[in-house]
């Protein structure tokens, strides 16, 4: 990039920081879930037209696009795709600040609100600056990012990556663990894939003091429990990254009542397709081989959510360059892989992609919690950054 474009760039992105500030503010007032984005959707269609774009509403149901091109692009010319994520998550905000959630009970604590006021932004100087252009840009605003199928596959159905076609995608992240001023890359395999197991145990209830007349789904449930974890500890490549957890066990009987059922809920991660595959028939036979020789019967339901996420080596690398031009070597990071997962990951599958991470701490202002808790918050200063480098990805 030139140095005059550089300059350009960071001189606007300070210039609106107060204006995405607010944005950001708003959007976090007015959280709505995966799917219901509805008002959401038409506060940043208008948004884009106040920048001078046509955008599009509806896409995959609830998302917003909008296509930056100048006279000298054929309509056809393929075209550079930016995402931003739209929805918010059941939770209870903690945070005592004047743009507190208004929508009790919701919150966005995953910085989709973050992501989509700084895709705005970068919408306003990449606008501006269109005849720099060596390609169109098309602005993705997705909804459902956190609930299976994710939006990005409603989007993809819809046709956001064609008429134009999209040849190449961007996205960032919020990172708590990493300092407001920083960004983070990773080229290859980062993130996992993320499947969703939901098991009811059916078993037989009785009074405690008589176990031999009762089916426990209690004890089943743990049994299940202990013995998955030999899926991946003695089925999976020790090479091949996988987790396999369950967060929810839920029995509701008492000191002395064995109840007649038991639910289960976990999560099943891992970066090899193949694996996948063979581990999420492993963990179905298991639970019912483990019900059957203990004379329950069980409701399986192994819900496929979102594929692994691979990083394009050379798309990341020319945004990495575009991140140290802009930060500095000192300020651009190299990360390592994770095991949470994004559903960003559908895009990766079709085009080459780069998601970074954005660094959003601040542990002398308590900015320190990390998402989905309900005190999650941003150093402000991180929307500069984001719009710098989600703005410079464009040119």
């Amino acid at each position: 990039m030139k140095t005059e474009l550089i300059d350009r760039i960071k001189k606007r992105a300070k210039e609106l920081f107060a204006e995405v500030k607010e944005l950001r503010e708003h959007l976090h007032a007015h959280p709505e879930l995966s799917y219901q984005e509805f008002d959401t959707m038409h506060f940043v269609a208008e948004k884009l037209r106040n920048i001078g774009l046509d955008p599009k509403i509806g896409v995959g149901k609830t998302g917003v696009t909008a296509l930056i091109t100048h006279a000298n692009f054929p309509a056809d010319t393929p075209c550079i795709g930016l995402r931003a994520d739209l929805d918010a998550l059941p939770i209870i905000e903690q945070n005592d600040v004047p743009y507190v959630s208004k929508n009790p009970g919701v919150m966005h604590a995953c910085g989709h609100d973050v992501h989509t006021s700084i895709l705005l932004g970068a919408a306003h100087i990449i606008y501006e600056n269109r005849e720099e252009l060596k390609a169109p840009v098309k602005l993705i605003f997705q909804p459902g990012e956190e609930q299976n199928p994710g939006g990005a596959t409603l989007m993809i159905a819809d046709g956001v990556l064609e008429a134009p076609k999209v040849i190449e995608m961007v996205a960032l992240h919020v990172f708590p663990d990493m300092e407001v001023g920083k960004v983070g890359f990773k080229e290859g395999m980062y993130m996992a894939s993320c499947d969703e197991i939901h098991l009811t145990i059916h078993g037989k209830g009785g009074h405690a003091a008589t176990p031999h007349q009762c089916v426990d789904p209690i004890v089943i449930g743990a049994n299940i429990i202990t013995a998955l974890q030999q899926v991946v500890s003695r089925h999976c490549d020790p090479k091949i990254p996988s987790v396999l957890s369950f967060g929810h066990f839920e029995a509701l009987g008492a000191t002395n009542v064995i109840p007649s059922e038991s639910h289960l809920k976990g999560t099943f991660r891992t970066m090899n397709e193949a694996w996948r595959k063979k581990g999420l028939e492993l963990i179905e036979q298991m639970i019912r081989q483990i019900a059957q020789v203990n004379g329950a019967t069980v409701s399986l339901d192994i819900s496929k959510g979102y594929p692994f996420l691979v990083n394009d080596e050379n798309v990341t690398d020319k945004v990495k360059t575009k991140a140290v031009s802009m930060l500095g070597n000192e300020n651009v990071e190299e990360l390592p892989i994770r095991m949470t997962s994004e559903d960003f990951s559908f895009y990766s599958q079709e085009v080459p992609v780069c998601f970074f991470r954005l660094g959003v701490r601040n542990e002398e202002k308590g900015i320190i919690y990390g998402v989905h808790h309900p005190k999650f918050n941003i150093d402000d200063q991180a929307l500069i950054v984001g719009m710098e480098i989600m703005a410079s990805a464009a040119f």
